[in-house]
């Protein structure tokens, strides 16, 4: 499976387009996380444990985008994108999507 921000892909040519693909996921904050940040906010420095959740919140939308894809008989995703959006205090959703389509090699 191909994924790629653009709406080409480099000797490729899209014949046929089957629709958005997406996939979600909400995660929140909890507590061990927070008195970390709170520490490494006095201190300085990166919250490693946001940083790691937030990556791992990334793949997680990213593969469910593709089984959506993979669903509706794609070989790639072009133009994906990523979007957030707070659900409630503490709690935030990820969301990846992008448009589902059949490539071939250019001829």
């Amino acid at each position: 499976m191909i994924i790629t921000t653009t709406d080409h892909i480099a000797g490729k040519r899209v014949v046929r387009t089957l629709g958005m693909a997406r996939g979600n996921t909400i995660r929140a904050r909890n507590i061990g996380k927070d008195i970390m940040a709170i520490f490494r906010n006095v201190v300085g420095g990166e919250v490693s444990e946001y940083t790691k959740m937030m990556a791992e919140t990334r793949e997680q939308a990213l593969d469910r985008m593709i089984e959506e894809a993979k669903e509706l008989g794609a070989n790639a995703v072009v133009c994906v994108r990523f979007m957030t959006t707070e659900v409630m205090k503490g709690a935030a959703e990820l969301l990846a999507y992008g448009t589902a389509v059949i490539v071939e090699d250019d001829k």
